[in-house]
């Protein structure tokens, strides 16, 4: 089980400490892409709004490997507006920008259309507890430790699509209760990982992206995820998945992958 107390401590107004609970499987000094993802998604939550408006996409352009250092995060309104605004967000480990995103924030306003395609069956059901098993030749690693995996099908160290609960373990900064949207921006990063199609020593697929659509936000401490992994002969890749929390499905997401022979 991770021991920190967070994934991030807060430092210095818009400077956190990046914590050994974000480290992912490839390297004890690399950052696993969630936890910065949802440091971003807590960024942009937090500019000022109005009342009844939601971030319903959030796109993160991962530009290289996330050291585990200190990240500075930055976020602005870019375009602002009465129905649709446009977001931003950076964060930056020393004088590199390792992470940026973009975000349409919509006016939600109760009535305003009918529901439409939101009637079809419900998600799976959340299973017990389960052991917590990783890829093969990698017993374990920080970031898959601070969140609880509860497979429907497949599993990390299975090939092929994957549909999975979870919940954060620990908060995404110390003090602080995490969001349903970081919550799930936390997560949804893995969904390449849990769906992988060829094995992880013999290949590495990095996500370049994450584009997350959402008609609602999660609610509930669990959300899950329905993944699935596509690749091409040239190692151009993407992962889809289907998102869902205990309520019904909200929403999708996608990721570009890079994919070549270690």
């Amino acid at each position: 089980m991770n021991e920190a107390e967070a994934f991030y401590l807060p430092h210095e107004g818009n400077r956190f400490f990046s914590t050994t609970a974000t480290v992912g499987p490839w390297s004890p000094a690399l950052q696993h892409g969630g936890p910065p993802a949802a440091l971003l998604g807590r960024a942009l939550e937090r500019l000022p709004s109005r009342p009844l408006v939601r971030i319903a996409r959030i796109s993160v352009e991962i530009l290289g490997p996330i050291p585990l250092d200190t990240l500075a995060v930055a976020a602005e309104v870019v375009r602002s507006g009465r129905s649709v605004e446009m977001l931003s967000a950076s964060a930056s480990a020393g004088d590199r920008t390792v992470l940026r995103a973009t975000a349409w924030r919509i006016a939600a306003e109760e009535g305003r259309s009918p529901a439409i395609g939101l009637d079809g069956p419900p998600p799976p059901p959340l299973p017990g507890p389960q052991p917590q098993v990783f890829f093969a030749g990698v017993d374990r690693f920080p970031y898959g430790d601070a969140l609880e995996w509860r497979f429907v099908e497949g599993g990390y160290d299975q090939l092929g699509p994957a549909t999975v609960w979870t919940r954060c373990r620990i908060p995404l900064v110390r003090g602080e209760e995490i969001s349903p949207l970081c919550r799930l921006l936390a997560m949804v990063d893995s969904a390449n990982g849990v769906s992988a199609e060829l094995p992880f020593w013999r290949f590495t697929f990095v996500p370049v992206d994450l584009n997350v659509v959402l008609h609602r936000h999660p609610r509930g401490e669990w959300v899950g995820m329905s993944a699935r992994t596509f690749i091409e002969r040239d190692g151009v890749g993407l992962t889809q998945t289907r998102l869902f929390d205990p309520e019904g499905y909200l929403g999708w997401s996608l990721h570009t992958l890079y994919v070549a022979p270690r």
